[in-house]
């Protein structure tokens, strides 16, 4: 990260802090892979210890808790979608497991099938990322990502039974 837009920033801000996936949008490499790594303990201690009802509504605050976030980190940094903010690849994998029976395969072929949608940017995923701005910009195209990736996996544990 450019040393100016680093000075812009604070881990000690708790809104940066979240926004930059607990501090895993800073690595160096594929910020985006460690902010979804990131969400795994997450995805998987809610996704095992809440109801389904409970895990939707914590999923729903942290998407819409994320517009606010994302878009006041890259106010703040001054760019628009920094790769270093990865709250959004956290929300997009709460999406990716909707319903989802938790285990390490399912959460492996996750992980997989929302970092490929959410790299390639197929179809309407691609549109969606160049056309809305600010905070929804940054979330909407990892929500869409994460609920077409949840379809996938629901298809695939259909198939697979």
């Amino acid at each position: 990260m450019q040393p100016e837009i680093r000075q812009r920033i604070s881990l000690t801000n708790p809104i940066h802090w979240l926004a930059l996936g607990f501090g895993s949008g800073l690595a160096a490499k594929a910020p985006g892979t460690f902010g979804s790594l990131a969400a795994l303990p997450i995805v998987w201690l809610s996704a095992t210890y809440l109801p389904v009802t409970a895990y939707l509504i914590l999923t729903l605050l942290m998407c819409l808790a994320g517009i606010y976030l994302c878009g006041k980190t890259a106010d703040d940094m001054q760019v628009h979608d920094h790769g270093a903010i990865v709250w959004d690849e956290i929300a997009g994998m709460m999406c990716v497991f909707i319903a989802i029976p938790m285990s390490w395969d399912n959460l492996l072929i996750g992980f997989v099938l929302f970092r490929w949608l959410d790299i390639q940017k197929p179809l309407i995923l691609g549109y969606i990322d160049r056309r809305f701005t600010g905070g929804l910009g940054i979330m909407l195209d990892d929500i869409v990502a994460g609920l077409i990736a949840c379809g996938l996996l629901w298809g695939y544990l259909y198939i697979k039974t």
